[in-house]
């Protein structure tokens, strides 16, 4: 077995721990058990099941220990590490050594390519409650003075109505309310209304009695009555079913809650705020949304804007994000935004505002072999183009929408990378790009046959090269070559 060691990386501290898989532009993450070992793989019957073509059906197995240590399975597209044997180690440089049936000791933090999708082990690391309302990034002068406003309104009981799209982060606003109350010191809980059926969720609203139904062996409390005393948020309350509005506005006017199969009602003392995504006053005319239940939850309205009308505060939020993301991969020191990178953060639009900001930033860290997240590290829909190889003359534009017949599809593989500066830069069109470091090289080559879905032809047309260098490059790689679909 072979010891990996990283100035980078603290060593696993005990804890949860929690695995990341970098699958396409999205993270995916999935809990990891205090001990024992888990499956990695694309079958039906492995612990954590990664869905790409590149990965074998039974991989890698996952060791937490201590000590933390990857182990391949004979896998046809091989597992990655940083090869410890090269003295090469900076920044710019992560030699890779492909596992074949071996176990390599990892760090929290470190990267480790199942065929083409990078995973990372990392600390499960919550905020404490009322952290993050408590130290909210606010520095757009809307949100000023949505949150002067907000101050004002949590210091009594009115209702409160967050609107805005989703991700714009109405969560962190619902928790300040209850922060700012008297009730800070009581519950706050909360419930999506959109993540449990109806039969569920009445249940879950309202609480039940034994042998309310099949099942109910046992009483138990609502969350409306978890929340006696404290503030009680309702997220994406526009997905209510009309009958469940129907016993909320009862709640709402009578103050008392009755649970399902129960004949007493309960008095509840509870401050409602409520959110969503949706336009309200369109659901009440199509008939999907109660206008007096609409009258009751909108005491005091606040319209939060979407991030990207508020570019003052990408910088902060993305530092912030970044700072957690090094913490739970156990770096020593913070990663940080090289200024190319931010120009590209503060020119994206953002439609999944600062739920999509967090998920680019943790990829991001995920995938960084240095201390500076560079444009190479985004999304090849933040930066638009891909980034050259050293023997291409110039740089190739990205081909988001290219296809092939044939291959793998290879759907976790890195995106594309750039290497030239945002458009807002002075002269950079004609400052030539620089030469592409070995790591960023293989990871261009898997994000261009990610683009062509595995189609060798067409993903070396996108890098620039002919397909003898392509096929070259993928064995000086060591990526796998795709296979034809079967």
């Amino acid at each position: 077995m072979n010891r990996s060691s990283s100035s980078r990386h603290e060593p696993p501290a005990p804890g949860a721990l929690e695995l990341l898989i970098v699958s396409g532009e999205s993270v995916i993450v999935a809990p990891l058990p205090a001990q024992g070992a888990v499956t990695l793989g694309r079958g039906e019957e492995c612990e954590v099941r990664i869905d790409s073509r590149s990965v074998s059906r039974r991989h890698a197995i996952l060791h937490v220990g201590p000590p933390l240590r990857i182990q391949d399975l004979g896998s046809a597209n091989g597992t990655f590490v940083r090869d410890t044997r090269s003295p090469v180690d900076t920044a710019a440089t992560q030699p890779l050594r492909k596992l074949s049936r071996e176990s390599f000791e990892l760090s929290v933090g470190e990267r480790v390519s199942l065929g083409s999708v990078p995973i990372a082990v990392r600390l499960a690391v919550t905020e404490p409650a009322g952290q993050a309302a408590t130290n909210a990034v606010v520095r757009d002068p809307v949100m000023l003075s949505i949150h002067e406003q907000l101050g004002r309104a949590a210091r009594s009981s009115i209702s409160v109505l967050l609107l805005g799209e989703t991700g714009v982060g109405k969560e962190v606003l619902a928790r300040a309310v209850h922060d700012r109350s008297p009730r800070a010191h009581l519950p706050f809980l909360e419930l999506n209304c959109a993540a449990l059926p109806p039969s569920l969720l009445e249940g879950e609203l309202f609480g039940y009695e034994k042998n309310a139904f099949t099942g109910a062996t046992a009483a138990r409390a609502g969350l409306l009555e978890a929340a006696d005393g404290g503030t009680i948020f309702l997220d994406e309350i526009g997905e209510l079913p009309l009958p469940v509005q129907i016993k909320l506005l009862r709640v709402l006017e009578d103050r008392k809650v009755l649970r399902l199969g129960g004949r007493t009602p309960r008095t509840l003392d509870v401050r409602f705020v409520a959110a969503t995504n949706r336009e309200l006053e369109s659901e009440i005319a199509r008939g999907t949304f109660r206008q007096d239940l609409y009258f009751r939850i909108n005491g005091a309205t606040f319209v939060i804007p979407p991030l990207r009308e508020r570019v003052l505060e990408i910088a902060p939020l993305a530092e912030r994000f970044l700072t957690a993301a090094s913490r739970t991969l156990g770096r020593t020191q913070p990663l940080r935004l090289s200024p190319e990178t931010l120009a590209y953060l503060e020119r994206h639009s953002w439609p999944g505002n600062v739920r999509e900001l967090r998920n680019v930033i943790e990829r991001a860290a995920v995938l960084s072999a240095g201390d500076v997240i560079s444009p190479a590290d985004l999304p090849a829909h933040l930066t638009g183009v891909a980034r050259p190889t050293p023997a291409a003359a110039g740089v190739a534009p990205g081909a988001s929408g290219a296809s092939g017949a044939s291959g793998a599809s290879g759907a976790s593989a890195a995106p594309a990378v750039a290497s030239v500066a945002p458009p807002s830069a002075a002269a950079t069109s004609a400052t030539p790009a620089p030469p592409a470091s070995a790591a960023d090289q293989r990871q261009q080559i898997i994000d261009a046959l990610e683009q062509c879905a595995g189609n060798q032809t067409r993903a070396a047309k996108l890098l620039g090269i002919s397909l003898r260098t392509l096929v070259n490059r993928l064995a000086a790689h060591n990526i796998p070559r795709p296979r034809r679909s079967t």
